[in-house]
């Protein structure tokens, strides 16, 4: 995975890099007449990590937590300074650019049949607490004119983007089980940053002429293993397959100032 080719200097200088190129960006459209929107977002999480058996309904529901997160766009359809609508182009009636910050927090615990045979794996637990900021480029198949017109309520979206994270997890490691100890060098409480890929499928609803409500599953994969603390080594432990990754079902509500 790209945690294997991203070292920690590469990963400074491409983080420079993506927030000089989105300044640069930001100053560029912050120039043009465009609208912007405010919002804020709150709802569940799962996260799909190291602890527990991968595939086991037990683990995928109940290592869960909770989300919180602001949000600004660059609505390009309409003109801040008159209140009016920008010359129409597919790109400005199809698309918006969403900046986001958002707080993931949790608790993590071992699940499975494996648990289920062991005290000691059930009683190793873990906490998650992770810091994103990111942007993604969201696309609307509905007209984004025609949705701020009032021309129908609902309007879906889906986006892409790129996304910075810090993340801090706490683990209480097993001293019976040399993958789930410190002596493996498999389990760490200490923190660090990475990158992600992030999705997200939602739709609007429109509650006022500027008000919407919204609800969204946003899917975040990362490109470290370390997020959850616990990283067993894939070369010893064939079913460490995969980096952390995190589900996001939310709901929230977005203000357009014009």
């Amino acid at each position: 995975m790209f945690a294997n080719y991203l070292n920690k200097s590469k990963m400074r200088k491409f983080l420079f890099l993506f927030i000089v190129l989105f300044s640069l960006a930001g100053n560029n459209l912050t120039a043009q007449d465009f609208a912007h929107e405010l919002g804020a977002m709150v709802g569940p999480t799962n996260f799909r990590s190291d602890f527990g058996e991968r595939g086991d309904s037990r683990t995928n529901f109940k290592n869960t937590g909770f989300g919180v997160g602001i949000l600004h766009y660059f609505n390009f359809t309409y003109k801040a300074s008159c209140s009016c609508f920008n010359e129409l182009t597919y790109f400005n009636d199809h698309f918006k650019l969403r900046s986001e910050l958002s707080y993931y927090f949790g608790e993590l615990s071992h699940e499975g049949q494996w648990a289920a045979k062991s005290e000691e794996l059930r009683n190793m637990n873990g906490k998650f607490a992770v810091t994103n900021i990111g942007t993604q480029l969201e696309y609307y198949p509905m007209s984004i004119r025609e949705f701020g017109a009032r021309g129908y309520s609902f309007a879906p979206y889906f986006a892409l983007g790129l996304n910075y994270a810090l993340y801090s997890p706490e683990v209480e490691p097993t001293p019976r089980f040399y993958k789930y100890n410190y002596s493996s060098r498999n389990v760490s409480s200490e923190g660090g940053s990475t990158f992600s890929i992030m999705s997200s499928i939602g739709t609007r609803y429109k509650v006022g002429r500027l008000s919407d409500i919204f609800v969204e599953a946003q899917w975040m994969y990362y490109f470290d293993d370390w997020v959850d603390g616990v990283n067993p080594n894939p070369d010893i432990y064939s079913e460490n397959i995969a980096n952390d990754w995190i589900f996001w079902l939310n709901v929230g509500y977005i203000y357009t100032f014009l």
